[in-house]
């Protein structure tokens, strides 16, 4: 991949410190490309053959698709997540400690959590304000180093290298400031959604964020380390080679990126929610389709689950399968599981090489050790909302659900063409 699609996925990143900033950013790059957005409370759905068209839900997940001209004969989806593990902020957050502030936070979704220790944070995502147009939501950044979670000295726990502390509700509460400063943490929330008081703020979902900037090294570039690359790249991924697809003959062709994955999707926004379908209904009777055409078309498609694999660890090579051992830059991950709870067969096993190969794509394999359990991503939970071929696929990584990860930089590069083409 080139220095300036990196540089261009770098920006991505940045834009993107939560969830509802990643689909904002999604959604502005839609619109760039033409895509009219949709509304879910409104009842009719105006659209045409031909069209192309986005919808969001909770401002955190977001589907997009392009109408073909005639009726559709098969359906194309590439799926991915915008969550990534982290810290959120409890209401009546500031806690009064030994003459300092601290913020009381919970864990959101299995993080490396010793990663989380002497870093730069800040926090970022949404306020619900109270304004003269009512309660309006206003994204919120906090462009600053604002917070340190800081580690207990190696003398006061001589014990630390062999069991770290880890306890959230003990350990890991971050540090904001010195006692006098009691009640402003709010207030800096207030003026960074461009709020005069923090009265007005009726509603809040704010998380944790790591300050440290990507950065792209190795002799050769060839790496990418920063945070939340699980799932954010493969959202930018699929993201570019969708809007740099042309339209496809005959075929509905669809990109989603869900939330609330690292916690199980369950939630009016995640994979195992209504939102997929509730899409693809609407999309049907728009173009007054009946159920049995659609279902015709979802059954003659497929759906590919984009999220980020386990690379062997260098370090750690035991903790991989002795075959299928992924490697950063070696292509395609396709990711088996005997319990499904990744949805690759032989049926979209084959269709994933067959395309890999006719552009030259490495595809790699990824099965947990056979005494290993292993992770799960959004492909078997979307399919029990609409059941398609499916397969699941991703980008070799290190350091997955780290506070910062890293990854291999050509992968990039073939994602993108593997959407485009798919």
């Amino acid at each position: 991949m080139g220095r300036t699609e990196l540089t261009d996925f770098i920006r991505f990143l940045e834009d993107s410190p939560s969830v509802f900033h990643a689909v904002h950013t999604i959604a502005k790059r839609l619109e760039q490309a033409g895509f009219r957005r949709l509304d879910e409370k409104n009842p009719a759905w105006d659209m045409a053959p031909g069209g192309s068209y986005y919808v969001t839900r909770n401002d955190s997940a977001i589907i997009s698709f392009r109408l073909p001209e005639k009726k559709p004969e098969c359906l194309k989806i590439m799926a991915s997540h915008s969550d990534s593990p982290c810290f959120k902020i409890k209401p009546d957050p500031e806690l009064e400690s030994a003459g300092c502030i601290k913020l009381n936070i919970e864990p959101y979704g299995g993080m490396l959590k010793t990663t989380w220790f002497d870093r730069p944070l800040s926090v970022a995502g949404r306020v619900l304000a109270d304004t003269e147009e009512g309660i309006v939501q206003k994204l919120v950044s906090v462009d600053r180093d604002l917070l340190i979670i800081p580690s207990l000295a190696i003398h006061m726990d001589r014990e630390a290298n062999e069991k770290p502390m880890t306890n959230v509700q003990t350990d890991m509460q971050p540090l904001f400031a010195s006692a006098e400063h009691k009640g402003e943490f709010m207030q800096i929330i207030a003026r960074a959604a461009g709020l005069d008081s923090a009265d007005k703020i009726l509603g809040a979902d704010l998380f944790l964020v790591n300050r440290q900037k990507p950065y792209v090294w190795g002799p050769s570039d060839e790496y990418i380390s920063a945070p939340k690359l699980d799932d954010l790249m493969c959202v930018y991924g699929t993201l570019m080679g969708f809007l740099g697809a042309p339209a496809a003959d005959g075929a509905l062709t669809m990109h989603c990126v869900f939330d609330n994955e690292e916690v199980g999707s369950r939630s009016k926004q995640g994979a195992e929610s209504t939102f997929l379908t509730d899409c693809f209904t609407r999309i049907r009777e728009s173009l007054g389709l009946t159920f049995s055409e659609m279902h015709a078309a979802a059954q003659n498609g497929l759906m590919i689950s984009a999220d980020n694999a386990h690379a062997v660890h260098p370090s750690h090579t035991d903790k991989a399968d002795p075959v299928s051992r992924p490697r950063m830059n070696g292509g395609i991950v396709l990711k088996y599981h005997a319990g499904q709870l990744y949805t690759t067969d032989g049926v979209s096993a084959a269709y994933v090489k067959k395309l890999c190969g006719s552009l030259g794509i490495p595809v790699q394999n990824f099965v947990n050790r056979s005494d290993m359990r292993g992770g799960s991503t959004l492909g078997n939970i979307a399919n029990t909302q609409l059941s398609m071929n499916t397969a699941d696929i991703g980008l070799a990584q290190l350091a997955m659900h780290s506070s910062c990860e890293t990854a291999g930089t050509q992968d990039l590069d073939y994602l993108v063409r593997f959407a485009r083409e798919f």
